[in-house]
């Protein structure tokens, strides 16, 4: 039976590499010479610092652009609140892996909503789609391309 996986990953080999490159460019930008900004990643949080709120937004800029040249999507980043203390600011920004089960109840209830003949099923973070019909399930990836569900999905493990 032709099955496939809904998965939410974000390649983190590609995510180091998008910080390295946005920390070389506030290095070298005329704008932050003499300014102490950085990125660093730990557990699944980026975390901007910097020394006032503007160059935050400076920076989230820079690294949504290094990231979308890396080919991923911005979408799974989750800006947390920007913390001033003293003469520092720093943002943590949470990346999203993995499909919560809220939205894995939300993504089944729109499955069955279109009558496909399809069965989808709960594994941990990710969903299976299986049916007897490959087009089945090539609609279901097109229904779900469409929806707007906050998070980048990727549809991986098709098999006939």
């Amino acid at each position: 039976m032709p099955s496939f996986d809904i998965v939410s990953e974000v390649d983190m080999h590609e995510l180091n590499n998008a910080l390295d490159q946005a920390n070389r460019e506030v290095g070298t930008r005329f704008d932050f010479k003499g300014v102490d900004a950085s990125f660093t990643l730990s557990e699944q949080v980026v975390t901007l610092s910097a020394e006032v709120d503007f160059q935050l937004q400076q920076m989230l800029d820079i690294l949504k652009g290094k990231l979308v040249k890396r080919s991923i999507d911005v979408s799974c980043l989750d800006e947390g609140e920007t913390v001033i203390s003293g003469r520092r600011a720093t943002l943590p920004v949470k990346v999203q892996q993995g499909i919560d089960s809220d939205l894995a109840r939300k993504i089944v209830k729109l499955v069955k909503d279109t009558k496909i003949k399809v069965q989808t099923a709960i594994q941990g973070d990710k969903l299976r789609v299986t049916g007897k019909k490959r087009d089945d399930l090539q609609q279901v990836i097109a229904m779900l391309k469409e929806a707007s569900l906050g998070i980048p999905l990727q549809y991986n493990n098709f098999r006939d």
